[in-house]
This record gives structure tokens, C-alpha cells and sequence, in this order.
């Protein structure tokens, strides 16, 4: 079966004057377009094809590749907004449709904006949403407290940002746990802190409690070397000082300080932090 928004292996059929016939294990056959033929090939001879349709709705293999493909997350260019929704830059001939009922806020040409490209059973086509949220759920949960996990940055809230975790799940990074400036549509590492009982999740940054010290310790130790074995904090450092240096906690600073003070690789005196 060819898949419509994926990529698909397909078997070279035959020669056209409109290009090369594909055809997937089953017979089924898709249009590679002349201005897509490499320029040597074999009949019979595989070849991997990106799969959407047409101005004309019509199945065509390409060999671009998209900047988002079917069930997945990306951040797009609004390209032109029309009476019909919003078109997108996702890297492709045919722009991406956002219709209006599918736009968390109403789109703007020019403007970035995180979306969900999902296939429309109705009418076969491949279609962007930015009301993320709808495509993940937390009931089932397939993560569990201090999972490493992927993020990719959703929306700010009043109590912090909320995240997208493994293209699955919501969770939520409180104000007290980001120590570096996030974007709507940032991709990163993260922690699950804390699964509540509604399976809401906590996500961190960093990792948590005495798991925090080693990474911590090694960034520290890192950041003295690239500044000449002095840094000018202390345990008595302002809060926000020690975020904007190392992005990370005034406690998880002290933790990591002191794991290498006791290791004997720092020296601690009044003017701050000293490599041994």
C-alpha cells in the first residue's frame, strides 16, 4: 500500500512521457514526475519517494523532503492566508493547508506557528493543525517518573511552559524549573519530575536530586576550564546569577559545588569558585 505523507520504497515500473511509474509491492502505482527522475536508473530498481497529493488531488511520488511528514510536529511559515485558511511552507511545490477551523489563533502570513500535519480522512488529504493539544493524550501513559524524555515546546502558561513529551503526551515545566530563554517549537532533552495522579506530568530540565550532581559537577568543572579556572559565585551568589552563568538552580549549584569541593577539584573562597 502507498502511503500518503510518509515515505515509501517503491519499485521504478516504467518510463512515461510524464515521468517514471512507481508501484509499491501490491501493484498499486504513483507518478514520479520528470523533474524528480535521477538522472541514471534501472527498471525494477527501488527508490525512495515522499508521497501527497497534487494540485489536481491526485497521488504523486516526489523526492523532497518535506519539513514535516504525516502524525508529526514542526514549526511552519505561514505563507498566504485566503478565504478558504492558511497555506504553509513545509518545503514542498503544493503548499500545506491550515483551514481556519484547524487554528488555535487565527493565522498570519509571515508568522511561524507549531502544528500537527495529520492525513483528513474526508477527503484524502494531508492537512496542518496548531490545535496541538487535541492530538495528545494522557490517559494511557507510556512514561513514568524520571524517564528521560523528547520535548518539543508547545505553549507558555501563567505557571510556566507547557511541552509536548515524545509527540505523545502534555507536560508541564514550572517557571521554577527553566533556567534558559524556550521558544515555541524548541526541541530538547528532559526529565519527567513527577506523574500526579490525574497522570498530569511535571517535566524538568535537568535531573533530579542527587541524579542532578554528576551533570551539574561536570558542567561546572567545564565552565571553569573555559574561564581560566575562576568563577566569581559562591554559595552566597544571588539566585539569578547563577542561572544566567549556568542555567541551573542556586540548589542544584550548591549540590554540584559541593560534590567537588569534597572531591578536592575546587577550591571555595570569598571571591567565588577556584579549579584546584
Amino acid at each position: 500500500m502507498i502511503k500518503i505523507g510518509e515515505y515509501n520504497t517503491l519499485d521504478i515500473l516504467r518510463e512515461s512521457e510524464q515521468g517514471l511509474y512507481l508501484a509499491d509491492a501490491d501493484g498499486n502505482e504513483v507518478l514520479l514526475p520528470n523533474r524528480y527522475v535521477p538522472e541514471e536508473f534501472k527498471i525494477w530498481e527501488p527508490l525512495d519517494v515522499f508521497v501527497y497529493l497534487d494540485n489536481e488531488e491526485r497521488p504523486v511520488a516526489v523526492t523532497d523532503e518535506p519539513y514535516v511528514t504525516v502524525n508529526d510536529f514542526a514549526m511552519l511559515r505561514c505563507n498566504q492566508v485566503t478565504q478558504h485558511g492558511a497555506f504553509l511552507d513545509w518545503g514542498m511545490v503544493k503548499e500545506l493547508f491550515c483551514p481556519f477551523k484547524e487554528q488555535a489563533f487565527k493565522m498570519k502570513a509571515g508568522g511561524w506557528y507549531l502544528i500537527f500535519c495529520y492525513l483528513d480522512e474526508e477527503s484524502g488529504r494531508l492537512v496542518a493543525s496548531s490545535k496541538t493539544n487535541r492530538f495528545l493524550d494522557n490517559k494511557d501513559l507510556t512514561v513514568q517518573q524520571f524517564d528521560e524524555v523528547d520535548l518539543i515546546v508547545s505553549h507558555p502558561s501563567e505557571l510556566g511552559m507547557n511541552v509536548i513529551v515524545n509527540k505523545q503526551h502534555h507536560g508541564l515545566i514550572y517557571k521554577d524549573d527553566i533556567y534558559k530563554e524556550l521558544s515555541v517549537g524548541d526541541k530538547l532533552k528532559g526529565i519527567v519530575k513527577k506523574v500526579r495522579h490525574d497522570n498530569k506530568l511535571d517535566i524538568t530540565l535537568g535531573q533530579i536530586g542527587y541524579r542532578n550532581i554528576e551533570p551539574n559537577a561536570e558542567k561546572i568543572l567545564h565552565t571553569l576550564e573555559d574561564s581560566d579556572g575562576f568563577l566569581p559565585l559562591t554559595d552566597k551568589s544571588n539566585p539569578d546569577q547563577i542561572k544566567d552563568e549556568l542555567e541551573m538552580s542556586k540548589k542544584s549549584f550548591k549540590k554540584a559545588i559541593g560534590s567537588l569541593y569534597k572531591q578536592r577539584l575546587i577550591d571555595i573562597k570569598d571571591d567565588g569558585i577556584h579549579l584546584i
